[in-house]
């Protein structure tokens, strides 16, 4: 451009960059609420059924290893049932809500990033679109570990612990998609640690040495959130989920900055005096 743009210019730009974003997740939704009914029967249902694919890898590592508290067996069942009269219209709503704006956010980033960008110099550009590709593959990646790992163990886990054997277990729809949901956006928000690490390193807030400092607290803290998240009785399940945090603190030491040590710069600010 031959000059540069104006406040109002600038407002205008943003204003049809919203325009944009509004229509896309707009048709995003449309489009997830007709195809609702499909994604519930076989994506948001299926860790209720025992042919869930983490059910039978589980059950064929737990009777290769010998944990036999881990196999879901043929009795596994969860009832989900639908209390308030408005609760499946409205939980058809937010469910293609939500799924919109999962599917619609790197196109949702990608606009921003298009109306930010001029505004940015070249290094800042390539440090920016690192940051947003890496965060994005985070975020569905921790999505994916929820989904295929940490709700499934929770469900069959919560579903079928009794209390007393007068207590039928019986799921409400509402509380099952509220575990869903929680459960999905945590682990996808867990798995931008790196990238939070990544940017206070940048910063200088951050260094390796805090994550060498406090390894062994992180560890036991670490085994408590996994004990949380999946509250089962069996060792193998707690290390599963134990994994792939740990591993995402690992990869955080890895992207932050090695401190440099003080007696570095002693020598160039503090010569010696003759005697």
């Amino acid at each position: 451009m031959d000059k540069q743009m104006s406040f109002w210019d600038h407002l205008d730009a943003l204003r049809k960059v919203l325009f944009r974003i509004i229509i896309l997740t707009a048709l995003a939704a449309g489009v997830m609420f007709a195809a609702m009914p499909w994604i519930f029967d076989h994506i948001i249902m299926a860790p209720c059924s025992t042919s869930f694919v983490t059910y039978s890898a589980f059950d064929r590592i737990a009777e290769t290893l010998g944990f036999e508290g881990l196999a879901t067996g043929d009795s596994f069942k969860v009832n989900i049932v639908s209390i308030q009269l408005t609760s499946q219209f409205f939980i058809h709503m937010s469910a293609a809500c939500w799924g919109a704006l999962v599917v619609a956010f790197p196109f949702i980033i990608y606009m921003i990033w298009g109306f930010v960008s001029p505004g940015l110099y070249e290094n800042e550009r390539q440090g920016a679109r690192r940051a947003f590709f890496f965060g994005n593959l985070m975020f569905y990646l921790g999505a994916a570990v929820g989904y295929f790992l940490i709700f499934p163990l929770s469900v069959r886990f919560l579903a079928s612990y009794q209390l007393s054997t007068a207590i039928e277990p019986i799921v409400s729809l509402d509380s099952y998609m509220d575990t869903f949901f929680m459960i999905l956006l945590a682990m996808g928000a867990v798995f931008e640690l790196p990238l939070f690490a990544f940017l206070l390193g940048k910063t200088g807030i951050l260094h390796r040495s805090f994550f060498s400092a406090y390894r062994r607290h992180a560890i036991v803290a670490l085994l408590l959130l996994a004990a949380i998240i999946t509250p089962t009785s069996d060792p193998f399940t707690l290390f599963l989920t134990f994994t792939p945090i740990y591993a995402l603190w690992e990869l955080s030491s890895r992207l932050v900055p090695v401190e440099k040590p003080e007696s570095e710069d002693e020598p160039a600010n503090s010569p010696q005096t003759a005697s």
